[in-house]
């Protein structure tokens, strides 16, 4: 069973930075379509971004030049840089593996942008 664990949330202000690490638990995270999704009080979670198996990248309009999908297969995670932080990116940030063995979710990680 796949198991993701995200990191790195916490308390940024506003035009701040902050990187989020997405950490995979089996090697088949190599061969994997990645996303990035955040969920704020009272909204629908939302798709943020996605980064294929060979580093291709994909962004919501809403982060597009501020945040950065990266990963390291070698160490079977993922990253997303953020950075000029407003305080309407203040979610819940979860990970999401997509794969033919199936599809996984983290538990997510606290994003706060507050002054």
């Amino acid at each position: 069973q796949m198991q993701l664990v995200e990191s790195g949330g916490g308390l940024v202000q506003p035009g701040g930075s902050l990187r989020l690490s997405c950490a995979a638990s089996k090697s088949f995270f190599s061969i994997s379509l990645m996303d990035w999704y955040r969920q704020a009080p009272g909204k629908e979670r939302e798709w943020v971004g996605t980064i294929t198996s060979d580093g291709i990248t994909g962004y919501a309009d809403s982060v597009k030049g501020r945040f950065t999908i990266s990963r390291d297969n070698a160490k079977n995670t993922m990253y997303l840089q953020m950075n000029s932080l407003k305080p309407e990116d203040a979610a819940v940030y979860y990970c999401k593996l997509n794969s033919a063995y199936g599809v996984y979710w983290g538990q997510g990680t606290q994003v706060t942008v507050s002054s």
